[in-house]
């Protein structure tokens, strides 16, 4: 989700400080007001997914509504704690799957989701989902422009379980219940 990466959560909660220590290491510099925020999201994936999406951004551990949609997909601005600028939009079953890995709690089973990250991703680790920054000696999973396709752990096999060439598909967070495909569109 972050894909997923950072958890949204997580960036809620870190807050402001984060951004602003991010910003500094990265030179990247998340949206502030809710107008780019919405901008940003909708980046996220092609117009005809993000032009009707609901648009929402987490703040104080809670989701705050940016734009109210009627598409079946929402979309949410860049996470300010990871390095690179990474919205993204979900449709409902992915949402489901997000609140789950959110949550710590199990996602649905039998739920495929698709979740649309075209301006890429940052992520704390390939193998732990609730990482909030990278082991000592690692460092951030940069993803290019791509498309996840969650809740499907069954369906997964044969498809390599390390980010080593991000640029070919691969599976993200192999083993847990939040395992996905990570596939690359550029």
């Amino acid at each position: 989700m972050r894909s997923r990466n950072v958890l949204l959560a997580s960036a809620l909660v870190l807050g402001v400080s984060v951004s602003w220590n991010v910003a500094a290491q990265t030179g990247h510099i998340p949206p502030k007001t809710d107008a780019a925020m919405i901008a940003n999201a909708m980046s996220a994936a092609p117009k005809a997914i993000s032009g009707n999406a609901t648009i929402v951004v987490m703040e104080n551990d809670k989701m705050r509504t940016l734009r109210k949609g009627s598409g079946g997909f929402t979309c949410v601005p860049d996470d300010p704690t990871s390095p690179g600028n990474d919205p993204m939009c979900l449709d409902n079953n992915a949402m489901g799957w997000l609140t789950a890995l959110m949550e710590h709690k199990e996602p649905l089973k039998g739920k495929a989701g698709v979740v649309y990250m075209l301006q890429g991703g940052s992520d704390a680790s390939n193998d732990d989902p609730f990482a909030t920054a990278p082991a000592a000696g690692k460092k951030w999973v940069t993803t290019g422009p791509h498309v996840m396709v969650v809740g499907a752990t069954e369906m997964l096999s044969g498809y390599p379980t390390t980010a080593d060439d991000p640029t070919k598909p691969y599976i993200m967070w192999p083993g847990t219940p939040y395992q996905h495909i990570m596939m690359p569109v550029k």
